[in-house]
């Protein structure tokens, strides 16, 4: 992609399928003849024309709005012609064409194409191209990738503020007052025989604890951040018949599983997206885990196993009344320890104890979240804890909208100016590995909105995007 920015490129920007409006998007240099071409007529900048949209014999294919954006006041800081028509495919695709056909057609004076050569955008590029121009950072350029893809309230809302800049301002504060104290320390490198110490003149340790607290906050808020737009995949494993279907009904508030007082009724694995505070969780509801001759059954709890091992978060589902059953007991035993092997050890294991409704209520029960999935009972209680253990934190300002990329640049950071406080705590600080950790820590903050970047990393990026964006 980065070798052919300089192409012309179109493509239809809203969505597959059938709509109200439909949208063809060019974007390139100088595309004043193109638009005559298409248009019959020149546009005023920034205003919607209506008009019709004809083929290449004159006849019209429709009539919509023509809107005409010259460079650099565009979204992609090039010259954009946007084509809104009725959202047939059909239609919008013979638009597409139209559009290619009328920047190859051939001038008779000449023998060459009268416009620059069109393609068809590839995915993400208009994003790219606005990045690329200085319209938007790398951040903002993936916000606006999360704002369509939100799949909540809270989220939709961080994103928006991710790509109004929210985020990237954090960076950039946290970047400037990190070059500051790059250049104490290279200037104490670059003048060793000066007899005033400028890093102690400047504080540069007091500089650097701020930097660090900064830096803390800016890790607290996209943590939380990355958990509104990513989630956590919530398990429910457990022996049949503990009621870990009812569980998942409860929790989404649907009756999404067959619910039977006959075990080994889930066979295959059923998952539902909840929310709780604008956070998503996936919440998998698996085959009850025992030794089954039956093969069908056998293949469910080997799927229900791959989904235990790729758990963020496992609820261990019990039957209340079945405690003092020394077979229950006796599977629940060996459950555990195939958890205990199979299960990555960083991953929480949520005690729950359902069918409460079933016990008298002084009854004992082990330790861990005691409910009632048929009756509702506890289930709040547990929507908390489910919070708890994803690590959501309410923060009093908005949230922006973060990815895992996002938290692992800011950890590197974190990691970088730890050993500079180590090596500025010396007696006799090694100024030139303190400057080296410095400058590593802006290199990756500078991944974070795109100072820096290998092509690759934008490559990977933008192909995610749909066509058109």
């Amino acid at each position: 992609m980065l070798a052919h920015l300089n192409d012309p490129i179109v493509a239809v920007a809203t969505a597959p399928g059938r709509g109200a409006v439909g949208i063809v998007r060019v974007s390139g240099a100088g595309l004043g003849a193109l638009v005559e071409a298409l248009c019959g007529r020149a546009l005023r900048p920034r205003e919607a024309t209506y008009l019709p949209l004809r083929d290449a014999d004159g006849a019209a294919l429709d009539h919509g709005l023509a809107l005409f954006f010259p460079a650099p006041h565009s979204f992609t800081g090039e010259d954009v012609l946007e084509l809104q028509a009725h959202g047939g495919p059909v239609l919008l695709q013979l638009l597409l064409a139209r559009c290619l056909e009328a920047a190859a057609e051939i001038d008779v004076a000449t023998g060459r194409p009268r416009l620059p050569a069109l393609r068809v955008a590839q995915p993400g590029e208009f994003s790219q191209r606005a990045f690329q121009n200085g319209k938007i950072d790398l951040a903002q350029a993936e916000a606006i990738a999360d704002l369509i893809d939100a799949s909540t309230e809270a989220a939709a809302r961080s994103a928006g503020r991710s790509l109004s800049g929210a985020f990237s301002r954090e960076i950039h504060t946290l970047r400037e007052a990190l070059i500051h104290l790059r250049m104490l320390v290279e200037a104490t490198l670059d003048f060793p025989e000066e007899d005033i110490d400028f890093l102690q003149q400047a504080d540069a340790r007091g500089q650097l604890d701020a930097l660090l607290a900064q830096l803390a906050a800016v890790r607290q808020r996209a943590r939380q951040g990355a958990l509104l737009r990513e989630g956590i995949k919530v398990v429910i494993a457990g022996q049949p018949n503990a009621g870990k279907s009812s569980l998942l009904n409860a929790l989404a508030g649907a009756e999404l599983a067959i619910v039977s007082a006959v075990a080994g009724t889930t066979r295959d694995v059923v998952s539902q997206t909840i929310q709780i505070r604008g956070v998503p969780l996936h919440v998998v509801d698996t085959a009850g885990l025992r030794d089954s001759s039956d093969e069908v059954e056998r293949i469910g709890i080997a799927r229900a196993w791959r989904q235990i091992e790729d758990a963020d978060a496992l609820l261990f589902l019990h039957d209340l009344t079945r405690t003092q059953q020394p077979d229950h007991q006796a599977a629940d035993a060996a459950i555990r320890a195939t958890l205990a092997g199979r299960l990555p050890a960083q991953v929480p294991v949520l005690e729950v104890w359902n069918k409460a409704d079933a016990v008298s209520g002084d009854a004992p029960a082990p330790p861990g979240l005691r409910l009632s999935a048929r009756r509702g009972d506890g289930i709040e209680a547990l929507r908390e804890r489910l919070l708890e253990i994803a690590g959501w934190q309410a923060v009093p300002e908005g949230l922006y909208l973060a990815r895992a990329r996002h938290v692992q640049a800011l950890a590197r950071v974190g990691e970088h100016l730890g050993l500079a406080a180590v090596q500025l705590a010396a007696p006799q600080p090694p100024l030139d590995l303190l400057a080296e950790e410095l400058r590593l820590a802006q290199n990756a903050l500078n991944e974070i909105t795109g100072e820096f970047g290998a092509d690759d990393l934008l490559g990977v990026i933008f192909s995610r995007f749909c066509i058109g964006k």
